[in-house]
């Protein structure tokens, strides 16, 4: 009967680390945007919604949803691609119309719709 106990713990500890792992793996995840760019999206969160306590933690809770669904890279080509969209000429036509960097817009909007939902 000790063999037995000693099975049952052990699994559960087993359960129990996996469980751990799996936590620190998504926070992590979460959590691979420095610091300077969740700064940044807050303030101009901020500047858009108002300048209070509230509006930051708002603005904070927005941007950690945005970090769930989208890397810190595909973040950034979508900020870039949406800062080239405003220039004239040529170059300004291929980053708003190009499907690939469309896409990529489209996942940012998404995720802003869903921080807008889950955080304001």
């Amino acid at each position: 009967m000790p063999r037995l106990r000693t099975t049952a713990t052990g699994m559960l500890c087993q359960t129990a680390l996996a469980c751990l792992l799996l936590s620190l793996a998504t926070t992590s995840l979460a959590n691979d945007y420095p610091t300077e760019a969740r700064v940044d999206y807050v303030l101009g969160c901020m500047a858009s919604n108002g300048n209070d306590y509230l509006t930051m933690q708002k603005c904070a809770c927005s941007i950690d949803v945005i970090a769930e669904h989208l890397s810190y890279d595909t973040y950034e080509q979508v900020e870039t691609v949406l800062g080239m969209q405003d220039q004239r000429g040529e170059l300004g036509v291929l980053f708003r119309t190009e499907r690939g960097m469309q896409d990529q817009v489209d996942a940012l909007r998404q995720a802003q719709a869903d921080a807008n939902l889950r955080c304001f």
